[in-house]
């Protein structure tokens, strides 16, 4: 493991799961949940769904809004690593407006933390196909997403979910990190 995946003073672990929409973040969770392991979870969806103050998408301020609510959870994750909990964060690090650099951001935030990044992928044609299937995301938004994804991020696991199941990739993330 890198020096900054491994424990410091006792802080919980912070996993982040960085890929675009549809490229098995979730279901991967859902595996490790299965699994027995034990961990707190954080995702984009959750503060964009439940901490955004009536802002949607596409509306004015929209990015400014969506990178405060994301900002609050690597926040959050601080709090739960500092208890010894392990936190697993279920995200994408762009390069966008009000994000922008996002991943340098992290790395500030996470300076002192234990924290693992892991890339989960597949071909953006399995994520095509995977939207279309979910039916509640747009056929091209991991294509769109992939795009704007944040370069040069230094992995201390990758997870090809087109080859692994979420089992398989959950054994990999409980053999690395738990």
């Amino acid at each position: 493991l890198t020096p900054s995946c491994r424990k410091i003073n006792m802080k919980g672990k912070i996993i982040y799961l960085n890929g675009v929409t549809s490229s098995g973040k979730t279901s991967i969770v859902e595996a490790l949940r299965a699994c027995g392991a034990k961990f707190y979870y954080l995702s984009d969806d959750i503060f964009e769904d439940h901490i955004m103050d009536n802002i949607q998408y596409g509306m004015p301020g929209y990015n400014e809004a969506l990178a405060e609510a994301v900002f609050l959870m690597h926040r959050t994750a601080c709090l739960f690593s500092k208890a010894g909990k392990t936190v697993i964060i279920d995200s994408m690090l762009v390069e966008n407006e009000g994000f922008t650099p996002h991943y340098k951001r992290v790395l500030d935030i996470y300076k002192n933390y234990p924290l693992c990044m892991v890339e989960v992928y597949c071909p953006l044609e399995i994520c095509r196909q995977r939207n279309l299937k979910r039916g509640d995301r747009d056929e091209l938004q991991s294509q769109e997403q992939a795009a704007v994804m944040a370069k040069n991020v230094r992995y201390d696991l990758r997870l090809d979910t087109d080859i692994l199941s979420p089992t398989q990739c959950a054994d990999k993330l409980i053999k690395h990190f738990f």
